[in-house]
C-alpha cells in the first residue's frame, strides 16, 4: 500500500519544511517513504511542490491520477495539480490567494475562490478549503500558516500517520521559540477538518 502526497504553492510558503515534517514522521515509524521537490523561483515567489509517497515504492514521482492527497497552499495551485488527481483524491487547499506578479504586470483577473473551489469539487471526493493564513495570524505568527496546513492534513481520515508523531517530529525539526506558535496553528488547522 502506498499513500501518495502532492504538496504545492508559492516559494516562501514552508512547503519543504512541511514535507520534511511528514517524511521524518513516516521514518520514525519505520514506514518506507520518497521525496521528490521542484524548488521554481521561490526566491521571487515562484511555484513550488513536493511529491511524497509513504509505503512501498522507489520513485517519488507520483503518475497523473496517483494522488491520494494534494495539499496546496495557494488555491490556484490546486488547479494545476488536478492532473495529479482522481475522483478518490482528498484535496486540502489554503483558501487565500497568493497573487502571482504576472497577473498584475499584464492586468489579469484572479479568479474567484468560490469558483477554484467548485472546480475542484467537480474532480475529487472531498475538497477541504481552510484559511490558514487566518488560522496562523490567529496563532500569533503569518509563518506558522504552513503548519496549519499540516494540521489539517493530518485530521483526513485516509492520513497514514498519527496526529501525535507529527506533533513530535514537528517539535524536533521546528525552531524552539516558535513551537508554541506552530502547535497551536496546526491543532486549529487539525480542528478545521475534523
Amino acid at each position: 500500500m502506498v499513500y501518495n502526497i502532492y504538496i504545492c504553492g508559492i516559494g516562501g510558503q514552508g512547503i519543504i519544511k512541511t514535507s520534511i515534517v511528514i517524511g521524518e514522521t513516516a521514518l520514525h515509524n519505520d514506514m518506507n517513504v520518497v521525496m521528490s521537490e521542484i524548488h521554481g523561483m521561490s526566491q521571487r515567489g515562484g511555484v513550488v511542490s513536493t511529491e511524497l509517497k509513504i509505503g512501498d515504492d522507489q520513485s517519488p514521482i507520483i503518475q497523473e491520477g496517483g494522488a491520494d492527497l494534494i495539499l496546496s497552499f495557494e488555491p490556484v495551485e490546486a488547479l494545476r495539480a488536478l492532473n495529479k488527481t482522481n475522483k478518490d483524491s482528498i484535496i486540502v487547499t489554503n483558501i487565500t490567494p497568493v497573487l502571482p506578479s504576472t497577473i498584475n504586470q499584464q492586468d489579469l483577473d484572479y479568479p474567484e475562490v468560490e469558483d477554484i473551489l467548485s472546480e475542484l469539487e467537480s474532480n475529487v471526493s472531498k475538497v477541504y478549503g481552510i484559511d490558514a493564513n487566518q488560522i496562523a495570524l490567529d496563532a500569533g505568527h503569518p509563518l506558522s500558516m504552513n503548519m496549519a496546513m499540516l494540521g489539517a492534513a493530518t485530521a483526513i481520515s485516509t492520513f497514514p500517520l498519527e496526529k501525535d508523531d507529527v506533533i513530535e517530529i514537528m517539535k524536533e525539526n521546528l525552531p524552539p521559540k516558535s513551537i508554541e506558535i506552530n502547535l497551536k496553528a496546526f491543532e486549529a488547522g487539525y480542528n478545521s477538518c475534523k
